[in-house]
């Protein structure tokens, strides 16, 4: 009557041996660690490790280890004071090329890592570090975008001999006033055939005046561009932070939410935040030599020295053909001729004239895109804070001019990875969105330290005092739902760690809620078997009936609590959804150990005796 079969058992044991494998990585702990990446982006390789162990030996520091961890070098210290000595020391050795960051890396035994086990994440609420909320001024962009076209309109109107008599930008829309009906309608016919990213619609209470607004899915893309553009751009600047798992994510229709762990300067990541970054397209020098302009420091009248990417020196002429504030649009995509990477680029009228008379007469000759950077450092001079700006500029992409272009064109000679952060690049100077800083918090390392004992001891006294409950009112059945406690919240934590889910307070709180409730099902199970005994059934015919009947009481309660979880995660933000993920993976967990794992043991103890006549309930 109450025996499972042998793959039910076998099932159980697999799911409990995953679980058991994949929540051992968060018994390692953690432990100090230096991480070095490229300052590009480029993973790193087998060459940077070797040279990194090279350098920290010569200064004896070597390390416990310098080993390649999902394409970050990491060296491994035994304390905090060898960690920071090691990266001083390799921020001097390798310079600006390279990213060098503090971090706590994983004590994860190499065994559990090759099946892919880690722990789980650490949340900025439990790590420290500085919190900003980051509003991005979307009235800014539009308005810019509108002042492009009360350009662009009137200069294609005088272009195609259409009478206008004013053309300028009224808050939301571009208006144009014509001197009579037939030049209006004149426009009219005109103007949809060029702009198709603009509504063109007479005015209703202006005589010969035609009103142009930006289409539905226009106004959705230049918000969607200027939130993509922005989170690039933030990414790109926390990266120089040094900080080893920073989060940069957006947050509704115009916000973005920026994560420093570990960082406890403010002043210094909203410095870094409020950078400025442009873009220049220019001609390439060839008539002079680059290399000797650098060696002897003449450079040529009428250009400009800068270098690659890679280091290598280039003459530009210094004459802009169009700058990145003169962009309208960029995508990345592929030729469709040689199948090669390619990035579309759109400039706004001006920009449009003057790019086609250049490359109409220097067809053949390579174009340069140069990216300047403006970022703010602070020193101290004789103890005074000195803050001044420093600009960055280098030569992000050279291609030769195919044929002679105008508004729209491409840029090929691109890795695939390269023509799509050069289109992002290319955005970023295109749509001015500023951010304003709407919310900042910082939590010191010492409150994380405090709220992961505190969430800890929260977990280890919930979990004794329900198991000592249920071990002294339900006896043998309590200790067997004791059992199914311990391994439910294995569970959890090993679905955490393979989500590899951030944990937050707010999770520990679900992870909390979800002991008191896994037990729930268990409570229902056991009364119900008691009320069979009462009744005078046998003690396997109430265990059968027990599981049987609670069964849809346990699955309607669980189900309208994971609608109301997933609603939390679907709705909710930030460490709501945090609380969500937790509640959500514990209710499945605790079904599955609560029905399955305990009727598993039960029918294991008293399912082959055929004369049971007493069970300790």
């Amino acid at each position: 009557m109450n025996r499972y079969p042998i793959w039910k058992y076998a099932l159980l044991l697999v799911v409990l041996a995953v679980g058991v494998l994949y929540a051992l990585p968060n018994l390692y702990g953690e432990q100090p660690a230096v991480q070095v990446s490229r300052a590009d982006g480029g993973g790193a390789s087998q060459q940077l490790v070797q040279r990194v162990d090279t350098i920290l030996s010569n200064q004896q520091m070597g390390a416990e280890s310098v080993s390649l961890t999902d394409g970050r070098l990491l060296a491994r210290y035994a304390s905090t004071d060898a960690q920071l000595k090691a990266a001083g020391v390799l921020k001097r050795q390798l310079g600006d090329d390279y990213t060098v960051a503090l971090n706590l890396a994983p004590s994860t035994p190499a065994w559990l890592r090759a099946i892919g086990a880690q722990p789980m994440s650490l949340g900025l609420d439990l790590r420290g570090g500085v919190h900003f909320l980051l509003q991005v001024d979307m009235d800014t962009v539009y308005n810019n975008t509108y002042q492009r076209y009360s350009r662009d309109v009137p200069a294609y109107l005088r272009d195609n001999n259409i009478r206008y008599s004013r053309a300028y930008q009224d808050g939301r829309s571009v208006r144009v006033v014509f001197p009579n009906q037939q030049s209006l309608q004149a426009a009219q016919n005109a103007l949809p055939g060029q702009f198709s990213n603009l509504e063109f619609s007479p005015a209703p209470q202006a005589d010969n005046t035609l009103v142009a607004k930006l289409t539905d899915k226009r106004a959705t893309d230049i918000r969607t561009f200027a939130l993509e553009q922005n989170l690039t751009t933030l990414r790109n600047r926390v990266n120089e932070l040094g900080v080893a798992e920073p989060l940069v994510q957006r947050q509704g229709q115009d916000r973005i939410v920026v994560e420093l762990p570990g960082v406890q300067d403010t002043a210094q990541a909203k410095r870094l935040l409020g950078k400025t970054a442009t873009l220049e397209y220019r001609l390439v020098d060839q008539s002079h030599d680059a290399q000797q302009a650098e060696r002897t420091g003449n450079v040529p009248s009428g250009s400009e020295l800068y270098h690659t990417k890679n280091g290598q020196p280039i003459l530009l002429k210094d004459d802009v053909i169009a700058s990145g504030d003169q962009l309208v649009d960029a995508s990345s995509g592929f030729d469709q001729q040689t199948s090669q990477p390619a990035v579309f680029v759109t400039l706004d009228g001006q920009a449009a004239s003057k790019m086609f008379n250049v490359t109409s007469a220097h067809v053949g000759d390579p174009m340069a895109v140069l990216y300047t950077e403006t970022r703010f450092e602070t020193n101290y001079v004789d103890g005074k804070k000195v803050t001044k700006p420093v600009t960055d500029q280098r030569v992000i992409s050279v291609a030769n001019i195919q044929s002679a272009f105008g508004k729209r064109f491409q840029t090929t000679g691109l890795e695939r990875g390269e023509a799509h952060d050069l289109a992002l690049l290319l955005r970023a100077g295109a749509l001015a969105a500023p951010v304003n800083i709407v919310q900042e918090r910082t939590i010191g390392p010492s409150l994380g330290a405090d709220n992961i004992a505190e969430g800890r001891n929260a977990v280890i006294v919930g979990f004794l005092v329900v198991v000592f409950f249920m071990a002294i009112y339900y006896r043998v059945f309590g200790l067997i739902a004791d059992a199914a406690l311990f391994m439910n919240l294995v569970l959890v934590v090993a679905a955490l760690s393979l989500m590899q889910a951030t944990l937050t307070l707010p999770g520990i709180a679900g992870i909390v809620l979800t002991i008191g409730m896994a037990v729930d099902a268990n409570v229902l199970i056991f009364e119900r078997i008691r009320e069979e005994l009462d009744a005078g059934s046998p003690p396997q015919s109430a265990i059968k009936i027990g599981y049987d009947k609670a069964f849809t009481s346990i699955f309607d309660a669980n189900i309208t609590t994971l609608i109301a979880a997933v609603m939390l995660f679907g709705f909710g933000s930030g460490p709501i959804k945090g609380f969500a993920v937790t509640l959500c993976l514990g209710i499945v967990t605790s079904m599955f150990t609560a029905i399955l794992g305990t009727r598993a043991v039960v029918n294991l103890i008293y399912g082959r005796k055929a004369r049971l006549k007493k069970i300790s309930i």
